[in-house]
């Protein structure tokens, strides 16, 4: 929404949309350029609002934001830490009851080396606010990678054919791609864990397999002082543990033993 009429919907196509949207089950959202798209959406009972990083140093649409009192994400692209810090100060003073800050570079398409994903680390250490991409590079590894670092919201543009005028293709995902890359988030997001380092339930039945167990290497009779040359490691590891091969080193068989018996 907003004052383009070349790269905007009209409200009564933005209203439209949101229809359909509810009819389908996707949420619908939208990013507005100026105060009366800002009052538009409001009437549009939106669970989400999206505030573009060209706004965030516009003292009266971000009070019109704040008035709204609904969720807000907010697009740091081309801004310093001051700036978000003043931007979330009015937001708050006017009602806005959560934040999320985007992450953003605004070049279409983003360089690679100029992403700075990391500085999504500094955004959560300084606010304490969830943290998200917006993603403007080519194609969607840094959606991932974003993921890992954290990332609560992932923005991508989407286009069905990339040839199509305008500055947003380049940067723009076409269907498949869209969806490999909602693919791979998902995946990622299952393999981050609990972040604590612990045998899981897939890998459990193989510790007995790939671990090794004290066995010996050739007949001991009983009697017979246990020794590096009659005792060797060998699998399965369901017997006494290679780790205590110094506690087993020198002590007396109390029965015989064949080759290889734990």
């Amino acid at each position: 929404a907003g004052d383009d009429s070349q790269a905007a919907f009209s409200f009564e196509g933005h209203r439209e949309l949101k229809e359909y949207c509810d009819s389908i089950g996707i949420q619908y959202l939208s990013a507005p350029f100026d105060i009366p798209s800002v009052r538009f959406l409001g009437t549009l009972g939106m669970p989400l609002i999206k505030i573009p990083s060209g706004e965030i140093t516009n003292l009266p649409y971000l009070e019109e934001i704040g008035k709204l009192h609904t969720p807000a994400l907010l697009s740091t692209g081309m801004c310093n830490l001051s700036e978000i810090t003043d931007a979330l100060g009015i937001l708050d003073d006017n009602g806005c009851p959560e934040v999320t800050i985007l992450h953003c570079n605004t070049q279409y398409p983003t360089p690679y080396e100029d992403a700075n994903l990391t500085a999504m680390l500094e955004l959560f250490d300084q606010f304490g606010l969830p943290v998200g991409l917006s993603d403007h590079t080519p194609g969607w590894e840094c959606d991932v990678a974003a993921t890992v670092l954290g990332a609560q919201v992932i923005e991508k543009h989407f286009t069905l054919d990339k040839s199509w005028p305008g500055p947003d293709q380049k940067a723009s995902l076409d269907p498949t791609e869209f969806k490999a890359m909602v693919q791979a988030v998902r995946h990622v997001e299952a393999a981050l864990g609990d972040g604590h380092k612990h045998l899981t339930a897939s890998e459990a039945p193989n510790k007995a397999i790939a671990r090794k167990s004290i066995v010996a290497a050739r007949p001991i009779k009983a009697g017979e002082v246990f020794t590096a040359e009659n005792l060797l490691t060998k699998r399965p590891g369901d017997g006494i543990s290679p780790m205590l091969w110094y506690t087993v080193l020198g002590q007396t068989a109390k029965r015989d033993f064949a080759e290889d018996e734990k």
